[in-house]
């Protein structure tokens, strides 16, 4: 795949995506609206983890729209079982997959079982029917990844340097681990979180150093 197509792919995985309290309904109604076409259904938390699966996805050359690949950010674990109701039953033609967060698992893993999407038991079941987890989450996923120094390059580079020092010394941060200060900074923004997704993706991939849940899932589906 040419550099132009690459641009033209990353342009589409983020195009639309709008900012404040109503760009997790839009991202979902966007991806549902491409559902009844699909071969294969990511189910995700947020519309971070999509722009991260997208951005992944277009980093290895691929076109997630042409394979009939959906990743539906479903608005938060708890909503994982009424859309494995809605999007159809286990003999269903579209396949499911997912990324969920650790601390999300017993109630991903329970849903599944409610909705006989197998019968997981371990976090090797749930990998075998295609969700993988993130320890403890995307943003530590990808901070590992992409490591606290060049998260740092990556923050100067975006002019928001200044904005986490500012966050670093804050009576309830000063002295906190680095790389819990960097998760907070990530999530304390309404466009920020879903801005990093791309940059920090990019930049792992770049050290290839994809977290290991994008790289997994991405080679499963």
């Amino acid at each position: 795949m040419d550099v132009t197509n690459r641009r033209e792919l990353a342009r589409r995985a983020l195009d639309g995506y709008g900012s404040g309290p109503a760009a997790p309904v839009l991202a979902m109604d966007r991806a549902l609206a491409k559902a009844g076409n699909a071969v294969t259904l990511v189910l995700v938390e947020g519309p971070s983890d999509q722009i991260a699966l997208e951005t992944a996805a277009v980093g290895r050359g691929r076109d997630l729209e042409a394979e009939r690949v959906v990743i539906v950010p479903i608005g938060g674990a708890h909503a994982i079982g009424r859309f494995l109701t809605t999007l159809g039953p286990p003999d269903s033609r579209v396949r499911l997959a997912g990324l969920y967060d650790l601390h999300e698992e017993e109630i991903f893993r329970r849903a599944m079982v409610a909705n006989q999407v197998g019968s997981p038991r371990t976090r090797g079941d749930m990998e075998h029917l295609g969700f993988y987890v993130c320890v403890n989450d995307l943003e530590d996923e990808l901070i590992r990844a992409v490591g606290t120094a060049g998260v740092e390059a990556l923050f100067d580079s975006q002019g928001d340097l200044g904005s986490f020092r500012s966050l670093q010394s804050q009576p309830v941060w000063r002295g906190r681990d680095l790389e819990a200060q960097m998760r907070r900074f990530l999530g304390s923004g309404a466009r920020r979180k879903l801005r990093y997704a791309r940059l920090l993706v990019e930049a792992a991939g770049g050290r290839d150093a994809l977290p290991r849940p994008l790289d997994a899932l991405l080679t499963a589906v």
